[in-house]
Order: structure tokens, then C-alpha cells, then sequence
């Protein structure tokens, strides 16, 4: 779940590219609009979107926003350094050093919420990443390795800070939105983009390829999110009720979507949400949009009809 934290650290100003850095400036454009389709996206189980706060209490549809758009500069700045480089040790600490800038600018306009710690790292190495292509044509799966490439090198200055993840890890084995880059990003590569793609050319509205898209990676992903908060009890809670969609025909499908509000029931009565799995779309729409060349990211177009479907 994204949390509660605290700082009194001073926000670093947002770094203000030039003109001519119009390859930074779409890269993180791109990202910000993918966490905003993400916190949009509606019905999700026990997620921000448009009917609700989901499990959380300090959260809200309005400020995610805010938060995707207080990442959006730092963002651009991981793009715009990482431009004409390669992954390096220099280039990693490089990445932390405004990461860890970003996440304050996060906490700052969320009046202390971690709205988005997680996905300041997947789409700052996967923006970083693509910053480093060469070619104007690339394939995610590409971007992915570069990125995984970047996360192998360790931050030698990371803070010696006991994080929500660590502790998951030691207890669980769960490794998170690290293990997650390590390994070159499978959740995103090979489950999210091609059940992206497979629900589009089956005619699916793009609501439903993308919420199909989350329930897909939900159903594989052991998200340290709902372990933190919910343990392994939380975690398969929601593994099995995205699965059990996804054998019903996927949320587009009359069973499938009771299916999706049952599951919804379940995550707001156990308290938990999974953060991960909505950091992991958001890479998913990320990667899509850069892969197909595209200069905006589509907004979701949900419904009314998905406002009050869980009643």
C-alpha cells in the first residue's frame, strides 16, 4: 500500500529543461500521463480511481494527480542526463540522487503520502532507459533490459534506511519493485504488454484491455504492497480473485465484473492495496506509448456506470 511518511527535508526546485531537450520533455510527459491513466482507471480492487480513495486513507484521485505531476520535472531530468550515456555506476547514482529529490517534491504536495515512491523508480530507470536508445524505433523489451542493466549497479549512497520492502523481503522473500528491474521487468514485458495488446485486437474498449491488463499482473505479481500491509493471506486474496476474473472472460464479461467488484469487497474489507500492481500498469502504458511512437498516452474514457458498480 502506498503510505504515510514524513520529511522536513528542503524540496530541491524541478530542473527546467530548454527548448531543445524536446526527447526528456516527451519521455516524462509520457510518464506522467501514464500514472495519471493509472490513477484514473476505473473500477480498480482496492485502488485510487474515480469512484474512491479504495483502501486508502490518505489518498485521493486529486492528489495522485498531484503527485504524478510533482514527479513529472525530476523525471525529465533523469531523461535528459541519461542522453547520449550508457548505464554506468556514475549514471545510477546519478538517477538516486534525483529520485530521492523527486520523492521529496512527492511528499511535499501529498502532505506526507507515498503516492508514488514505487513507480519514481520503475519509470525513472525505464525513462532513463529509453533516453539511452540510440534508434527512434526500439522495442520495450529492450528498454526493459537497459533498465535492468542501470539497476544492477548499486546506489553506494543510498540512506541506511529500513524501507516497507526490506522488511517484506526478509520476512516474505518478495522482492519487490528492485527484484522487479533485476529481472528486466517480467510483469511488464511479458504479462502487461501482451495482454495490453491481446485484449485491443479482440476488440476490447481500452478500459477494459487496461484493467484487464492490472487483474493480469495482479494475478502473478507477489506485491509487496499487500504483504506489507495484509500478509500472505492479502496477497493470495488477490492473486485468486484476479485470477478468478480473468477465467471468467476478463472484467469486459457480466461474470467477470462481478467478479472484479467481489474482489474489490474483499481488498476494502482486509484494508490492503496493490500498489505495485498499479505502478506496474503504469510501466505497462509507459512502455506501450514509447514502443508505438506516440506523444500522449490516451485517457481513460471509463464510464458512469463504472462509478457505482460495486454497490
Amino acid at each position: 500500500m502506498r503510505t504515510a511518511h514524513s520529511s522536513n527535508t528542503t524540496v530541491r526546485a524541478p530542473w527546467c529543461p530548454s527548448l531543445d531537450q524536446a526527447p526528456a520533455v516527451r519521455l516524462a510527459y509520457l510518464a506522467c500521463q501514464s500514472l495519471i491513466a493509472e490513477a484514473e482507471l476505473t473500477p480498480k480492487p482496492g485502488l485510487v480511481d474515480r469512484r474512491s480513495a479504495g483502501a486508502h486513507t490518505d489518498l485521493s484521485l486529486s492528489i495522485m494527480k498531484l503527485s504524478a505531476f510533482a514527479i513529472e520535472p525530476y523525471v525529465c531530468e533523469m531523461a535528459f542526463v541519461s542522453g547520449g550515456s550508457h548505464p554506468s555506476q556514475a549514471l545510477r547514482e546519478q538517477l538516486a540522487v534525483i529520485g530521492r529529490d523527486a520523492e521529496r517534491a512527492m511528499l511535499k504536495v501529498t502532505n506526507g503520502s507515498n503516492s508514488h515512491k514505487g513507480a519514481i523508480w520503475i519509470l525513472g530507470l525505464l525513462v532513463s532507459a529509453a533516453a539511452l536508445q540510440v534508434h527512434d524505433e526500439v522495442a520495450a523489451f529492450q528498454i526493459a533490459a537497459t533498465a535492468k542493466e542501470i539497476a544492477s549497479f548499486a546506489d553506494r549512497a543510498t540512506p541506511r534506511l529500513v524501507s516497507h520492502g526490506d522488511i517484506v523481503t526478509k520476512r516474505y522473500g518478495a522482492t519487490g519493485a528492485r527484484g522487479e528491474a533485476l529481472g528486466g521487468f517480467p510483469r511488464v514485458v511479458d504479462i502487461g504488454l501482451p495482454t495490453l495488446r491481446a485484449k485491443r485486437a479482440k476488440g476490447a474498449t481500452e478500459s477494459v484491455a487496461r484493467l484487464d491488463t492490472l487483474l493480469s499482473i495482479m494475478a502473478r505479481l507477489d506485491d509487496t504492497c499487500l504483504l506489507y500491509r495484509g500478509g500472505e493471506g492479502a496477497l493470495l486474496t488477490a492473486k485468486a480473485g484476479a485470477a478468478a476474473v480473468e477465467r471468467a472472460g476478463g472484467s469486459g464479461t457480466e461474470i467477470g465484473r462481478q467478479k472484479l467488484f467481489h474482489l474489490d469487497r474483499r481488498l476494502l474489507e482486509l484494508g490492503v492495496s496493490p500498489g505495485g500492481c498499479g505502478d506496474l500498469l503504469a510501466a505497462t502504458l509507459f512502455l506501450d506509448a514509447v514502443e508505438r511512437r506516440q506523444n500522449e498516452v490516451q485517457a481513460d474514457r471509463s464510464g458512469s456506470e463504472d462509478q457505482d458498480g460495486a454497490d
